[in-house]
């Protein structure tokens, strides 16, 4: 294993930065470095990965405030272990989700002497956070403040440029509806609200919009981008350069052609519109406080975006992609745990060299563009780690001897994939087995779930953890999120977790979402089971005021139980053998049996 990475001579150079007013408007007591870039992404660029490059927690998640005398994390349940292993004695690891943990804001007020200053990047906060951050500070007798310039950037010698790299069309077969019709939908959603423009911050909704994918964050076909959209005009903020003459060709449909501008010129194209615009100026609610404070507050409509739910809900075409590329995804799947099963007896395999089997397998299918996220592939007590990395020192191999998980997924040109089974190749012990069917009960329990049109998901969540809350177990994660269409592996705003999501729409039919519970024992041994599911409507005898109800269909075909075992034999077995992979076909006809 790695040691934690050494910060004390860079928090001793951004503690002097704090206090240069070269740099800052004023002294400050405290610097907060976020997870996101200036789009709000869950994964970033290299070039953004700011708050990895101060504290050495490498998760996708967490936010880090430096003060005077101290530095500190906050992180969730799927990275305690993970952040405590890379943070060296600087920092202290603030476990998100605990009682007893205080959030930042009030960690801050206890912290801080009266009349503090809080410094952070604008552009790195959603305005929202900023808003009840800046209430809960002020409460406390402080202040927060934007910081110009990102001080992290000055004193981060080496740091990577920022990516720009070709933005391509998709084509209409794989995303069921042109950018014109798209647009046309959105502008009937600003008519509703009395909004006569949108800005778009987001990345993958600027992908979804105008059917064009990039590649400028790794395992995310997006592009370093912006986006606005009146009843008139269409606006696409990017780097010139990085569209391809197909992708500008895309872009000029009849009825809606997209006006390019640069990707900076996006302040300045604000300032000249907002006296232009008779409505409310739409801009999320995730948007950066940096962007929403350009839209004066009388002129600004703050809430989920429009492309966000239209994005959510899949199309015919978008559905029928999603389920054929599981399908040939689920192949690959069978060929490696095949392979795997025999290379585990022979103890020649690590958890590198799987995740590369692996990725050689998905390259082979149709239509596939690169994997969706790194290939969590785990043995024993790094199974534990909920988003483990497998690197060159913390390697181990894949035994009979110890459980296998595998966490991972393929971007292919007609959806995204995800999926986690959790393995042993030998005789796990009684208390694995026991948490693995309690796992697996809760995924058969959302799985199978009936519930009202557009309940919350955070309705649905108590379903996958009973059987483990019997026992007085859980887990520190989330039970599901949605999944792009050739888009973000996460993908929201609906989701289910033991947290609500304030922005869930509902579910709807349409929507394709994970269920994937857990159990992890640290330091030993991890068990996770992932699907992902489709929502549509369910037969039920009474419909209750006609609200309607749904239910979910599994798309992930792998191996599960008896009906669903017989599915996966007749559809991805079908496949195997038209592609002569004998041996993977006879794995999965062994490992579906049906269960008496």
């Amino acid at each position: 294993m790695m040691p934690p990475k050494s910060t004390t001579y860079l928090l001793k150079q951004l503690r002097l930065l704090m206090k240069n007013t070269t740099y800052v408007p004023k002294a400050l007591h405290a610097y907060i470095i976020p997870s996101g870039d200036a789009h709000q992404s869950e994964y970033i660029a290299s070039c953004d990965q700011r708050r990895a490059f101060i504290s050495g927690f490498t998760g996708s998640a967490g936010t880090a405030i430096v003060t005077d005398t101290g530095a500190a994390l906050w992180t969730d349940g799927r990275y305690y272990l993970q952040a405590s292993q890379e943070m060296d004695e600087n920092w202290t690891l603030m476990k998100q989700g605990l009682p007893k943990t205080p959030s930042e804001a009030k960690w801050l007020n206890k912290t801080l002497d009266v009349g503090s200053v809080v410094g952070v990047d604008p552009y790195l906060l959603e305005s929202e956070w900023w808003r009840d951050f800046a209430r809960e500070l002020q409460g406390g007798g402080h202040s927060i403040i934007p910081v110009p310039e990102n001080l992290i950037d000055i004193i981060w010698n080496e740091r990577p440029p920022r990516p720009a790299k070709s933005v391509v069309p998709l084509e209409v077969k794989y995303t069921g509806l042109s950018h014109t019709e798209k647009v046309k939908q959105i502008r009937e959603d600003l008519v509703e609200e009395n909004a006569s423009m949108l800005i778009i911050t987001a990345l993958d909704e600027v992908a979804y919009l105008y059917n064009l994918r990039g590649s400028d964050i790794e395992y995310n076909p997006v592009f370093f981008s912006y986006a606005a959209l009146t009843q008139n005009e269409a606006f696409l903020f990017i780097n010139k350069g990085q569209l391809t003459s197909a992708a500008r060709e895309s872009l000029q449909e009849k009825e809606v052609k997209v006006i390019i501008k640069p990707y900076e010129d996006l302040p300045k194209f604000i300032d000249e519109q907002v006296p232009l615009q008779s409505g409310k100026i739409w801009v999320s609610n995730h948007a950066s406080h940096a962007v929403t404070q350009m839209i004066p507050e009388e002129k600004r409509l703050s809430k989920l975006s429009p492309v966000a739910v239209r994005k959510a809900i899949k199309n015919s075409t978008e559905i029928k992609g999603m389920e054929e590329c599981h399908i040939r995804d689920a192949s690959a799947l069978c060929r490696y745990f095949s392979w795997l099963e025999k290379e585990a007896i022979k103890g020649t395999q690590t958890e590198i060299s799987g995740a590369d089997q692996l990725q050689k397998y998905r390259e082979e299918l149709e239509d596939f563009v690169g994997l969706s996220f790194s290939t969590i592939s785990s043995v024993g007590p790094n199974a534990s780690i909920i988003h483990y990395s497998p690197s060159p020192e913390t390697d181990r191999i894949v035994t009979t001897d110890d459980i296998y998980l595998c966490d991972s997924g393929g971007q292919y040109k007609d959806g995204t994939t995800d999926v986690t089974r959790t393995l042993y190749f030998g005789t796990p012990s009684k208390f694995m087995q026991e948490c693995y069917t309690r796992v697996l009960k809760g995924v058969i329990s959302m799985a199978t779930c009936i519930f009202p049109t557009k309940i919350k998901g955070n309705c649905l969540d108590t379903l996958a953890r009973k059987s483990l809350w019997d026992i007085g177990l859980d887990y520190g994660h989330g039970t599901g999120h949605g999944i792009g269409m050739y888009l973000n592996v996460h993908e929201g705003p609906m989701g289910v977790s033991w947290r609500s999501y304030p922005d869930d729409p509902g579910l709807q039919e349409g929507m394709f979402l994970s269920d994937e519970p857990g159990y992890y024992d640290d330091g030993k041994f991890g068990i996770r089971i992932e699907n992902i599911v489709r929502i549509e409507k369910a037969e039920t005898r009474y419909n209750h005021r006609d609200r309607g109800f749904l239910t979910f269909k599994t798309v992930t075909l792998i191996s599960w139980l008896n009906d669903y075992h017989a599915e996966c034999r007749e559809k991805v077995g079908k496949l195997l053998l038209q592609e002569g992979h004998k041996d993977a076909y006879d794995w999965l006809v062994r490992e579906t049996e049906p269960i008496g």
